[in-house]
């Protein structure tokens, strides 16, 4: 119970990171990041064996790659809490000359940053090619990729996908965002995903389900079943099922807050639903 209750806190004080840093620049993604929250504190601070100094080959450690490069709030907020670069520097994003862009980027060199993301449909095929450098190199760590489920619209999606079964890449953990939210709309009025457990056992993965994907223990206990499932042939995909804006109640429920942010009265509405526990930046 305290470890669940320190993992609560931390995932608490990210969402005060994410509303305080799309606040102040009036721009950012908010939704989806809140609803991600707990997917990343709990890889980052208890599934990722990963190492304190962070070099982009990523040799003998697990590595991730965000897919969805548009929800880069909770990504920067985790990595500087997980001790990657200063949790300071938040105060910079999305600001002229800042490492913190709003899809992230490689030029700028922030740690934990391995891809420019955010141009969607590409994650899976970099994870790939990582995961079978990581095989040729008789590496045995893993390769975890999240993408969104608007994202899965995208062809090169299933290209990958049917390119990591048909290799047997089985180093290789795909999560889906599956909130049932896009930028426009419901999924299922933009473009309907129809039955995507089927469809990705139908490619020839390993498919599992997080039903409680704001969950912090469902989600860690999951991420661990998923990384016991590696190593037997197939890649796996786990559809976690989240609430876009999970944590502030006006945001929930609806796409409205996928790319917008929150005016002043808004961000204090936001901040009071989520108790300073970390402290502030």
């Amino acid at each position: 119970m305290p470890k669940t209750k320190q993992l609560e806190d931390f995932a608490t004080q990210v969402r005060r990171d994410i509303l305080r840093q799309v606040h102040k620049v009036n721009s950012g993604h908010p939704g989806g990041s809140l609803g991600c929250t707990e997917f990343f504190v709990a890889l980052f601070q208890e599934v990722l064996d990963r190492k304190d100094d962070f070099d982009m080959d990523g040799i003998d450690e697990d590595i991730f790659f965000l897919s969805n490069g548009h929800i880069s709030p909770v990504y920067y907020s985790v990595l500087a809490r997980s001790g990657y670069f200063p949790v300071e520097e938040l105060n910079t994003f999305r600001l002229i000359n800042s490492r913190l862009q709003g899809h992230p980027t490689t030029h700028e060199g922030l740690p934990g940053i391995r891809i420019a993301s955010g141009s969607l449909g590409q994650g899976m095929s970099v994870a790939l090619g990582a995961a079978q450098a990581k095989k040729l190199n008789n590496d045995s760590h893993l390769v975890y990729s999240l993408h969104g489920d608007g994202e899965l619209q995208e062809g090169q999606i299933w290209e990958a996908a049917m390119y990591a079964s048909g290799k047997k890449v089985d180093n290789l953990i795909a999560t889906i965002d599956y909130n049932g939210k896009q930028i426009d709309g419901s999924t299922d009025d933009v473009l309907p995903l129809g039955d995507l457990k089927a469809k990705f056992e139908a490619f020839g993965w390993d498919v599992m389900e997080i039903k409680e994907g704001n969950n912090i223990s469902a989600v860690t206990e999951g991420l661990k079943e998923a990384k016991s499932r590696t190593g037997k042939g197939k890649p796996v995909c786990i559809l976690m099922h989240t609430v876009m804006g999970n944590g502030v109640d006006f945001m929930m429920h609806t796409h409205a807050w996928h790319g917008k942010a929150p005016n002043d009265e808004q961000l204090e509405i936001g901040l009071a639903q989520n108790p300073e526990t970390l402290g502030d930046y």
